[in-house]
């Protein structure tokens, strides 16, 4: 059965007015998205990427120093840094096969387009990010369960790539991909990149004697998890230690 791209609403005028400042990319994000596809197509199409580049850069060690408040201490300056790099390592080890998929699937897009399409796609979910921050803040002052609290970012982590990756699905779409089944692939490629690095990077939420873990603490996510499952994840801001997140 032929996979067909999402059908795309009519055409409106004022997806065609350019982004003047960070303030109306947020705004074009959030209700225009085809606003910012169409900027990311003209020749200013790199301001535009470096100011989204820029923007969930900040969101990101905002959202990090509210991560950081669980810990304290020196997590209010790792956590921030760990996530924002993550998140920057991840698009750039992910970028090359989001444009070798979106050329199998018929799309015309530059790789710059397609760069754009994703910093559009971190810029977007980091905003969400900072929404859901107040949330998480509440909750790292009231419970000291470190397996509760990363499960309560994974799950806002998640909310926040579900809308991003509808951004970059309707980018996808229009430029003129006639299959959506490539970028079903790289999105669970991205997925999959993201949770490693939340281990490989961790402690991101409690505290450890080292920034990162060491040569003999290489772990899968998934082995990871479920060493916390099984108690080592259970401890308390008095006593973590490097496999806890």
């Amino acid at each position: 059965m032929q996979d067909n791209p999402p059908l795309r609403p009519p055409e409106d005028p004022s997806d065609r007015e350019p982004l003047n400042g960070v303030g109306a990319a947020i705004e074009a994000i959030l209700r225009q998205p085809r606003r910012v596809h169409h900027a990311l197509r003209q020749a200013g199409g790199g301001q535009v990427i470096g100011a989204m580049i820029l923007v969930a850069v900040v969101c990101a060690l905002i959202y990090g120093v509210v991560v950081g408040t669980f810990s304290r201490g020196a997590q209010l300056w790792i956590a921030p840094l760990k996530i924002a790099g993550g998140l920057l390592i991840a698009s750039v080890i992910c970028l090359p096969s989001l444009y070798i998929f979106a050329c199998l699937s018929g799309s015309r897009a530059k790789l710059s387009e397609m760069a754009g399409l994703l910093c559009g796609m971190l810029f977007l979910m980091t905003l969400l990010l900072i929404g859901l921050a107040p949330v998480a803040w509440l909750f790292s002052e009231s419970t000291k369960s470190l397996c509760w609290m990363g499960a309560l970012h994974l799950l806002f982590w998640m909310i926040a790539t579900i809308f991003g990756l509808r951004f970059l699905g309707a980018g996808f779409a229009a430029s003129q991909a006639k299959s959506q089944a490539g970028l079903r692939v790289w999105a669970m490629i991205f997925v999959l990149v993201c949770l490693q690095l939340t281990t490989a990077l961790r402690p991101i939420i409690g505290t450890s004697p080292t920034v990162f873990p060491g040569a003999m603490e290489k772990k899968f996510f998934l082995m990871h998890w479920f060493d916390c499952l099984e108690g080592r994840g259970e401890q308390w801001r008095e006593q973590p230690t490097a496999k806890d997140y």
